[in-house]
């Protein structure tokens, strides 16, 4: 069987190692879409989509933000599977009805996640694990009919609706992003110095559990795949 075509919507604004990761842990065809840029897929011939982190917020108001929400809002009609990470997790969020707000604080650093029910994304992990997490949005209020999932004392933190599955953090981050993204934070000196010191190889081995929902989320694309075939 041909490995899974999925589109790659990345909407980081320094795409590079958005990319590098994303490459590295997804075992797919990824046909990548920068769409801060402007580009951005002109069809749905894939088995599924990835909507990636961003320094951008999910409620606003530019161009791109909203040909993404369109595209996405067609995949997901279409039946495509879609995982959300961060930003990612947000605006298919607000695509599927539900609200996204800003924190008024920061959640930043490797972080401890609670599982509160059960899904095929992250079958085989922990009832807690740890994550590395670095937002200051958060999903607020769930869409219609979706399930949480995922939560820590930031809130919500993943949600299922139908082929929809996400994740507030980023399990794709290796230590070198981890670090890069954390020093490009407008934090206190000592607070980001703080987050480095425990960006350490101990906290990101555990933290590298958490991985094992790309070939979750994979599983259920060649699932769907195969139904659809024999259809």
């Amino acid at each position: 069987m041909t490995r899974p075509r999925l589109a790659l919507l990345n909407a980081a604004h320094a795409a590079g190692d958005t990319s590098r990761n994303f490459r590295r842990e997804l075992d797919a065809d990824l046909v990548e879409f920068r769409l801060v840029h402007g580009d951005r897929p002109d069809g749905y011939d894939y088995d599924g989509f990835v909507v990636t982190g961003s320094a951008s917020s999910a409620y606003d108001d530019d161009e791109w933000i909203r040909a993404a929400k369109t595209w996405c809002g067609e995949a997901i009609e279409r039946g495509l599977p879609g995982l959300g990470i961060c930003f990612g997790h947000q605006l298919l969020a607000d695509v599927l009805g539900g609200t996204v707000e800003a924190m008024g604080e920061y959640e930043i650093g490797y972080r401890e996640v609670e599982k509160v029910n059960d899904d095929p994304l992250l079958s085989g992990l922990g009832d807690r694990f740890l994550v590395f997490t670095t937002h200051g949005d958060a999903v607020t209020e769930l869409p219609p009919g979706a399930t949480r999932t995922l939560e820590n004392e930031y809130g919500i933190h993943g949600f299922r609706k139908g082929n929809v599955a996400t994740v507030q953090a980023h399990p794709e981050y290796d230590t070198e992003t981890a670090e890069t993204v954390t020093r490009g934070k407008d934090l206190p000196e000592e607070r980001i110095e703080s987050v480095v010191d425990g960006i350490t190889p101990e906290n990101y081995s555990r933290a590298c559990e958490t991985k094992r929902l790309f070939e979750n989320f994979l599983g259920e694309v060649r699932e769907r795949r195969a139904a659809t075939a024999d259809d």
